[in-house]
């Protein structure tokens, strides 16, 4: 090896004896330094998320991490605190600054070791990982087109007029094992940069800052088509013997991919000469009506790898200081068993915590709304995973913003995130700021039987129950045949009343448990009561 550098430089120094003496100089150096690189030094290097315009977590330790030389000594300074810690073996190195109020001011974090880092523009707020599938991803107004923007995209991303309200975007990794690295970027909120923000994250940004004033920071860690094991740690996916299943099913996803890769590539050729037809004809859209876009099988290096997705897009974010997660997944999930959601969505969150090493860090996610899932709305595949969210609410510092009345009929992406983001915002400052209000629909209490009806109770039903518009809808009444019959309702202050000609011995009581229910009950402020049934049939 030796031999081969000694040749190398020989040559450089014969080729740069025909050059200008300082280009001689200045490539002899850097031929040096690239073939001799053991004896040049690494400089000290910040994790990606400490860049200029980044938001800080207020009122906590905040962990500053990089990489550098073994044994070189780092020191950190921000907001006059200063700290001093020493790389490990294998270049890694951590400090912690101590918990600093919220600061609308501009500040240095600057690292100094062998060299200088000094990231500018750096603010102390509120910040929120927000994750999950697509509906997490759905940005302010994606280029694709309409179907993609949020309702009166062009209006609000106009007024997006926020400098306060930052935004990082995680890059799309899925990884086989843990790594540290990944790329992203802060944007400051403008109309000029708002149109790629989380559409969820930004108006439950906008609703938090209008209260607080304080700067707020958004992580975007999304990854639309994810099913939740693709997020879970491997630490999480193996802390139960009953996952087993999850890594069973890997592989013979991976053991069927050859022969389904195969097929797919002989049929595409064949769906876009006819889709080519159909555009030629102008009947494009009947035709993709008829004939989906064909999907590529999952396979190796898919975002369907059980925990791939946490692997390459959530462990480089440990352990950056948060003041929760928001949460938007669950229709991948749909298309499996939907009994496994629950245990898993509650190992998830379990071991985030744990990774993230902040206590039990708030948990707030969305309940899927109504969709014709596979154009069957009296399928019950999202509403078992409806329920299968609804039982993670037994974990601490955990919350559910029920979106059943805002889906689309036939669009898996309803475009009013506005709202969605705006009920998020209500649990956040009830449940964590202090701000008086609701925060939550009825939720199902229990149900007794009175006579030929059931009587159904609920918390959250504060000043009564109301039925938007017309009677209360889809609730549906069983005997002991447990075969359900169309019900009706009648409400009694914050009690619901339910009963069905077809059954005169009631047992049991279900309110909008199909994927696409027409769901009009509601709280006096407004939100809407959570699907439920009372039987577990």
């Amino acid at each position: 090896m030796h031999c081969i550098l000694a040749a190398n430089l020989s040559f450089t120094r014969r080729l740069c004896c025909l050059l200008p003496c300082s280009l001689h100089r200045r490539l002899l150096m850097l031929a040096a330094a690239a073939l001799l690189g053991l004896n040049i030094r690494a400089d000290v290097s910040l994790a990606p998320l400490f860049a200029d315009h980044a938001v800080l977590q207020r009122d906590k330790p905040i962990p500053i991490w990089g990489r550098a030389d073994a044994g070189e000594t780092i020191t950190i300074t921000f907001h006059g605190d200063t700290v001093s810690t020493t790389a490990t073996s294998d270049g890694r190195w951590i400090a912690y600054l101590d918990a600093l109020p919220a600061s609308t001011e501009p500040a240095d974090l600057v690292v100094t070791g062998k060299n200088k880092i000094a990231v500018h523009d750096v603010l102390v707020g509120e910040v929120w990982l927000c994750s999950g599938q697509s509906n997490m991803e759905f940005a302010v107004r994606n280029p694709a087109g309409p179907t993609y923007r949020v309702d009166n995209a062009d209006e609000e991303v106009a007024a997006a007029n926020y400098p306060l309200i930052r935004h990082f975007k995680v890059k799309l990794k899925e990884s086989e094992t843990p790594i540290d690295t990944l790329d992203g970027s802060w944007a400051v909120c403008s109309p000029g940069t708002v149109s790629q923000f989380t559409a969820v994250g930004y108006f439950f940004a906008r609703d938090i800052y209008e209260k607080l004033h304080v700067p707020i920071g958004l992580v975007n860690c999304t990854w639309g088509g994810t099913p939740v094991e693709a997020w879970m740690s491997p630490f999480a996916l193996d802390s139960d013997p009953a996952f087993a299943f999850v890594r069973d099913r890997w592989k013979e996803i991976l053991a069927e991919y050859p022969q389904k890769k195969a097929a797919y590539d002989a049929a595409l050729p064949i769906w876009q000469k006819e889709l080519d037809a159909a555009k030629a004809e102008g009947k494009d859209t009947e035709f993709r009506m008829v004939h989906p876009q064909l999907r590529l099988p999952h396979g190796p290096h898919d975002r369907w790898t059980p925990t791939g997705v946490f692997n390459g897009m959530v462990n480089p974010l440990l352990p950056f200081a948060l003041r929760g997660v928001l949460w938007y997944q669950g229709e991948s999930n749909a298309l499996l068993p939907t009994t496994e959601y629950h245990p898993l969505f509650a190992a998830m969150i379990t071991t985030w915590r744990a990774h993230f090493g902040q206590g039990d860090l708030p948990f707030y996610f969305v309940q899927l709304p109504n969709y014709s899932f596979l154009k069957n709305a009296s399928g019950t595949e999202w509403a078992r995973i409806r329920e299968g969210q609804a039982q993670t609410l037994t974990l601490p510092q955990t919350a559910m913003a029920v979106a059943i009345d805002l889906g689309e009929h036939d669009h898996i992406h309803p475009r009013n995130k506005q709202e969605v983001g705006r009920r998020l915002a209500l649990i956040a400052e009830t449940r964590l700021y202090g701000i008086p209000g609701d925060d939550s629909g009825p939720m199902f209490a229990g149900a007794t039987r009175d006579g030929g009806t059931m009587r159904v109770r609920f918390t959250h039903a504060g000043n009564g129950l109301i039925a938007h518009e017309n009677p209360v809808q889809s609730l549906e009444l069983a005997g002991a045949d447990k075969v359900f019959h169309p019900a009706q309702g009648r409400i009694e202050g914050e009690t619901l009343l339910v009963s069905s000609p077809e059954v005169k011995d009631p047992v049991a009581v279900r309110y909008a448990w199909s994927n696409d229910p027409e769901a009009n009950l509601f709280n006096g402020a407004g939100l809407p009561a959570a699907p439920f049934r009372s039987d577990d049939w």
